[in-house]
């Protein structure tokens, strides 16, 4: 996914900038980049790749070259950014964050004015951020760029730039599927995604952005230059997974829905009289434990950390580019308590099943250790779709997620054609979907949250929560 950080003030913001986005690194992988615009006009840009090393790393030693009162900075999982643009428009720094589906056939239409090109990558495609800022260049402000090349898109896109004249310009998504918050301090305003990581540098939150929303922030104040829109379809999976324990989107904070979660499996499992009888239940790190916390704590039964990740080495189990690597590493960073595994029926928690290699490991590295049962309770719905809007994981194809695997081998094509009943749990066909992932895993028991379940813990208006990913609905 990404996400970005940025700060216009009367004072220096370059270690703002620097702080800020390296609190987003949680939300992608790949690239990160700072724009830092200096007092003799100069923009000072820096992109590295952080595919193996943590962003701090990267950019410490830029930061003697970074001076500045206006800045952005960005973490990214697809394409390198921020870029420096100039145009009719003027010179600014752009970042963006999002999933353009439609991305070949809008080249190709820029194209048809035969004045027009890009600077293709190694691979022939064009830059997502490159794109989105030439959509822009066909407005006659920014303001305008911005609603226009939104509408173009099909997917989504959240964008954040720097203009030459001071100010920040930060744009919501159409449908806010991401989060946009403006934070405030003594001598100036920033913008982040995380409301944490102004806050950790001595910020407020002073304003949070609507869908389609566009704001200006200055070191002065910041002012609306295209209000909000109606409909909302922020992503749950910004609660159950994606989102940072700290953060809070529309009110509601990440660890406590998580927790609340986790109370709503147990309670509806007890009402089922479907709570197996274990010795502990645990969550699976990182994003797993508050969800399993929630599920001990309602269910009455101990919770404990039969295993813990060990992650000095390696950070983030997802780094490297090859699966069976990526698989190795989570393998390695499973450290075991023998104490709390041999003999024990454990139940786990985990925030998500999406492709459930990693998980499949997981149960063999449990009971390679001595377990005596292994349970596993998923914190969402079977996911279903991968997602077309914010690319929150490496799925090409739908049938890169584990149900629809599944489901293919129960039934084949006819199988697809029902799949609202594979994700409902109580049906014939969910039951069915359950115990065979069941059994191609190695679990002794499995059970999901329902929809209404996770929509109950976010708890707000449910039209305004992105759905796709468990039902297709858009």
């Amino acid at each position: 996914m990404g996400g970005f950080f940025g700060a216009v003030s009367h004072r220096d913001v370059v270690l703002d900038v620097f702080f800020g986005t390296d609190y987003h690194s949680h939300l992608g992988t790949r690239n990160a980049g700072m724009a830092i615009w200096s007092a003799d006009g100069r923009c000072n840009r820096q992109i590295h790749s952080i595919a193996n090393t943590p962003f701090r790393t990267k950019f410490e030693k830029d930061l003697d070259d970074f001076s500045g009162n206006i800045g952005i900075g960005c973490i990214s999982d697809s394409d390198p950014q921020p870029l420096l643009v100039r145009s009719h428009l003027g010179l600014y720094a752009i970042t963006t964050v999002g999933q353009v589906n439609n991305a070949e056939a809008l080249v190709d239409t820029y194209f048809a004015d035969h004045g027009h090109q890009f600077m293709a990558m190694s691979s022939g495609r064009v830059n997502t951020t490159e794109l989105v800022a030439a959509l822009i260049n066909e407005g006659e402000d920014l303001s305008s760029g911005i609603r226009h090349a939104q509408k173009l898109i099909d997917g989504s896109m959240t964008i954040l730039l720097m203009t030459q004249a001071g100010e920040i310009i930060a744009a919501r998504d159409r449908f806010g599927r991401l989060p946009v918050l403006v934070g405030r301090d003594a001598e100036g305003y920033c913008v982040a995604f995380e409301s944490f990581a102004y806050q950790k540098l001595g910020y407020e939150t002073v304003y949070e952005l609507g869908p389609a929303e566009i704001l200006r922030v200055t070191a002065e104040g910041y002012d609306v230059l295209s209000p909000a829109a109606k409909d909302m379809k922020i992503c749950a999976f910004l609660w159950t997974y994606y989102g940072y324990p700290n953060s809070n989107y529309e009110g509601v904070n990440v660890e406590i829905m998580r927790m609340r979660n986790g109370e709503i499996m147990a309670r509806d499992e007890m009402q089922r009289a479907s709570l197996p009888k274990v010795d502990y239940v645990a969550g699976v790190p990182d994003s797993g434990v508050p969800h399993a916390i929630g599920y001990a704590n309602r269910s009455g039964k101990t919770f404990a950390r039969p295993f813990v990740k060990y992650t000095p080495t390696w950070p983030r189990s997802f780094m490297p580019s090859n699966q069976a690597m990526r698989d190795q590493v989570a393998k390695m960073k499973q450290i075991p308590v023998p104490e709390l595994i041999e003999g024990k029926k454990l139940l786990f928690v985990d925030d998500s099943i999406v492709r459930g290699t990693q998980l499949q490991s997981t149960v063999d590295f449990l009971f390679a250790s001595g377990a005596a049962e292994v349970h596993m309770r998923s914190a969402c719905p079977p996911i279903m779709y991968a997602c077309k809007y914010l690319n929150f994981s490496r799925n090409n194809s739908d049938m890169d997620l584990i149900a629809r695997r599944v489901i293919q081998e129960l039934e084949g094509d006819e199988g697809q054609a029902h799949l609202d009943e594979y994700a409902d749990s109580s049906s014939e066909r969910g039951q069915c979907l359950l115990r065979a992932i069941c059994e191609k895993l190695g679990f002794d028991s499995l059970g999901y949250q329902s929809l209404d379940g996770l929509l109950e813990a976010i708890g707000i208006d449910k039209d305004k929560i992105c759905t796709y990913c468990w039902n297709g609905k858009e």
